[in-house]
């Protein structure tokens, strides 16, 4: 499936584009300027162009900083399609870390890493979290935990939910939850049986789906922006989750 001439040249733009602002990033980084926030949805939303992505934006993204986001996950590429929309880090497992290139581009935009299986580290990355926040950093959570097939919005875990008590100059933060789902493939509905040409989950291997998705046509990914709430709304943080969970899978529906 896909042409191999179009996933060849889509590759060497995406390198190519990639390797030239890696550079500019690390310094942007190193120095603390501003354009370390902005530099990353500019080279996001270059990439869509690049891959072949068409996104569709439905709702209005909160943009009274800090921001924290919440969102289904059903693959790696949900970074590009966020990130090309969302002045902000994400929060994302420790083995991301270590992924050849990839982790070199997530640690260039100030992603939290979480250790989700150990839970005495949760209040440390909650602490980390929190303070991410009160300095003015949106960031973007995938509380499913792992990334799903694509087809349904697994159970939120609720702990990092505890980071919705932060509060910024006394006011409460501002939580909104996000819909991210790949809908067409060359304006055809891909229906259940052909989502995973966008979603990586399980034990697939990245090189070969990457290739794929290199290859295929065009992919148009909706992303839905639901309103936003605060925590002082809700009885509990597992209320909350709830509800986001509630609104981010009746998106994806």
């Amino acid at each position: 499936m896909g042409s191999p001439i179009l996933g060849f040249l889509r590759l060497v733009t995406y390198l190519a584009w990639t390797l030239l602002l890696i550079p500019v990033q690390a310094l942007a980084v190193a120095l603390k300027l501003p354009l370390r926030h902005s530099l990353p949805v500019f080279y996001h939303a270059r990439c869509w162009r690049i891959i072949g992505f068409d996104v569709v934006v439905r709702g209005v993204r909160a943009t009274d900083r800090p921001v924290l986001f919440v969102s289904n996950h059903s693959s790696y590429l949900d970074i590009t399609v966020l990130g090309g929309l969302i002045p902000g880090s994400f929060v994302a497992k420790t083995e991301v870390a270590g992924w050849p290139f990839f982790g070199l581009l997530a640690k260039l935009q100030r992603t939290v890493f979480v250790e989700r299986r150990d839970r005495s580290t949760t209040g440390r990355q909650r602490d980390e979290m929190r303070g991410r926040l009160q300095a003015g950093d949106n960031l973007i959570l995938f509380p499913e935990g792992t990334s799903s097939d694509g087809n349904r919005t697994l159970p939120f875990k609720t702990a990092l939910f505890a980071v919705a008590s932060t509060r910024v100059d006394g006011r409460p933060l501002t939580v909104q939850p996000v819909s991210v789902t790949a809908t067409r493939l060359d304006g055809i509905p891909m229906g259940t049986a052909f989502r995973p040409v966008y979603a990586w989950y399980g034990d697939m291997d990245l090189a070969p789906h990457l290739w794929r998705v290199f290859s295929l046509g065009r992919i148009t990914v909706e992303v839905e922006f639901h309103p936003p709430v605060t925590l002082d709304a809700f009885t509990s943080r597992k209320a909350l989750a709830e509800h986001c969970q509630r609104a981010v899978a009746a998106g994806v529906a």
